[in-house]
C-alpha cells in the first residue's frame, strides 16, 4: 500500500467535509506548578488537508501542546479534539503519525529493521515499511546501521516511522533541529511533498523560512498563548509602497487625493501608501505632474520575521 496520495481529496469533495477540523482546542491549559504555566488558554484550529505551521520561539509551549494533543500529557484544563476524538483515544491515534522531539531508535539495527520493530509492536503489516522508506528517500541506506546515519537521515527515518500507519494527520515537532543547511533543505522538500498530498500536516517550528515556504496557515504562540493565526499573507498584512519625495506635504496631499487619507501615512520622512506595488508607475507619474520630486519609490512588504518579532514582543508585554 503506497503511502503517497492524490491531491484530489484535498482540492475536491464535500464542502462540509473540507470545513472539518483535524485539530481544535479551546482554552487548552497546562500548568506544571504555580510558577510554570507551559500552555495558557490556547485556541488552535487546524483544518483538514492543510499544512499548518505552529510557530514560536523555543520554550513557547509548542512541544507541550503537541504532547497534550497526542495524549502523552494530561491537560490541566480546557478541551481538545484530534480527528474528531479526544486526545489519546485509540480511534484518534490510529489516524495520527507523529515525531515529537528527536526520534529514538536502536543504534545497531538498520533503518529497515528499526521500522520492522515498530510495525510488529503496533500490529501493522510489514508491507508498510518499503513505501515509508521510499517517501523519505532512504531505500538505498535502509540496510545500514542507524549509527552510520547523518542527522538528516535520522530525522527522515523518524518521519518514515510516523508514516507507517499511513496517517490522515502528521505531527512533526521541529523536524529540522540540528541540521546543516543541506539537511534543512532535504527535510523542507520532504514536508512540501507530504503537504501536497491528501493529508493534514501540523509542523511545529521556530524557523521562519521553513514556515513561510511550506505552510498554508500559521499560528504564532508566545508564553503558551496563541497571539496570531492566519495565512502568511494575512499575518504580513496588506501590500504597501514607500515613497520618498519633496516637498513632503505636497506629496502627501496628492497621495491622499488619489487613495484617501486612511491609506496614507507619514513615517521617518517618507510616505507609506496602502496599495499594491503595481501602482508605483502611476503614483510616480501623478506626483511628478503635481510638481513633486520623487527620489525613491518601492514596494514595502513586511517579512514574516518582522511580524513574528512584533507579535512575540507584544505577547511578552501582554504577559507581564
Amino acid at each position: 500500500m503506497d503511502v503517497r496520495r492524490s491531491r484530489q481529496g484535498r482540492l475536491g469533495g464535500d464542502a462540509s467535509e473540507m470545513n472539518d477540523q483535524a485539530i481544535q482546542t479551546k482554552d487548552l491549559t497546562k500548568v506544571y506548578s504555580q510558577e510554570t504555566r507551559a500552555v495558557d488558554r490556547l485556541n488552535l484550529s487546524v483544518r483538514r488537508g492543510e499544512v499548518y505551521g505552529f510557530l514560536g520561539a523555543n520554550g513557547a509551549g509548542k512541544t507541550t501542546t503537541l504532547r497534550m494533543l497526542l495524549g502523552l500529557v494530561r491537560a490541566t484544563s480546557g478541551m481538545a479534539t484530534v480527528m474528531g476524538r479526544s486526545p489519546g483515544e485509540p480511534d484518534s491515534l490510529r489516524r495520527v503519525g507523529a515525531m515529537v522531539e528527536e526520534p529514538a531508535f536502536y543504534p545497531y539495527l538498520s533503518g529497515r529493521n528499526n521500522l520492522r520493530v515498530l510495525v510488529r509492536v503496533a500490529g501493522l503489516p510489514e508491507s508498510r515499511i518499503e513505501p515509508s522508506l521510499e517517501v523519505v528517500d532512504l531505500l538505498e541506506r535502509a540496510d545500514s546501521r542507524y549509527t552510520t546515519y547523518s542527522q538528516g537521515m535520522r530525522q527522515r527515518l523518524g518521519i518514515a516511522a510516523a508514516l507507517l500507519k499511513d496517517p490522515d494527520l502528521l505531527i512533526l515537532d521541529e523536524p529540522t533541529n540540528g541540521l546543516d543547511p543541506g539537511g534543512v533543505a532535504e527535510i523542507r522538500s520532504l514536508i512540501r511533498r507530504l503537504g501536497s498530498e491528501d493529508r493534514t500536516v501540523l509542523l511545529s517550528s521556530h524557523m521562519l523560512g521553513e514556515v513561510q515556504q511550506i505552510c498554508d496557515r500559521v499560528g504564532v504562540v508566545a508564553h503558551g498563548r496563541m497571539i496570531a493565526e492566519g495565512s502568511v499573507e494575512e499575518l504580513r498584512g496588506r501590500e504597501a509602497i514607500l515613497v520618498r519625495a519633496q516637498p513632503l506635504a505636497a506629496a502627501r496631499a496628492k497621495a491622499e487625493r488619489l487613495f484617501g487619507a486612511a491609506r496614507v501615512e507619514v513615517s521617518d520622512g517618507t510616505l507609506r501608501l496602502q496599495t499594491a506595488g503595481r501602482d508605483a508607475p502611476r503614483i510616480t507619474r501623478e506626483l511628478v505632474l503635481a510638481g513633486v520630486a520623487v527620489s525613491e519609490i518601492r514596494p514595502l512588504e513586511r517579512t514574516l520575521e518582522d511580524v513574528f518579532l512584533e507579535l512575540t514582543e507584544e505577547g511578552a508585554n501582554d504577559g507581564r
